[in-house]
């Protein structure tokens, strides 16, 4: 299985793994699931960080690399290709952030495993996900 994690799962994985429903934890575990992210959540958690709506126990960038390493996360490469799909995929709401994770997930095959009733909405435009609700 190959894995998009919504910003809010990459976080939780790391730091707060009771967040997670028993299958999804279950196939973030599995050895033979690949761990995917996109730079764009990245970006989402150095905004909460310096909101201070997320405290981190290092400093972002030392805490990203340790984080990647540890879970064995590939990137999921923002490119033209994600920014066209993004604008092919009717959302019901205007945050960039999963506007570019959604494209990202087409556009590289990946089931999007996320929490957020609006991205879980997307399984009719041909989206797969793995909701953890």
């Amino acid at each position: 299985m190959r894995l998009l994690l919504d910003t809010h799962i990459w976080i939780w994985n790391v730091g707060a793994p009771e967040n997670l429903k028993k299958r999804v934890a279950d196939a973030l575990q599995d050895d033979a699931t690949e761990l995917w992210l996109s730079p764009i959540s990245i970006w989402e958690l150095s905004i909460l960080v310096k909101k201070r709506r997320i405290e981190l126990d290092d400093d972002i960038h030392s805490w990203v690399a340790r984080t990647a390493v540890a879970t064995l996360i590939r990137e999921a490469p923002l490119t033209y290709e994600v920014a066209l799909e993004a604008s092919r995929i009717r959302f019901t709401h205007k945050d960039p952030a999963d506007h570019f994770i959604a494209a990202s997930a087409r556009v590289f095959d990946l089931t999007l495993v996320t929490a957020d009733p609006r991205l879980i909405a997307l399984r009719n435009q041909g989206i797969s996900i793995l909701s953890n609700r």
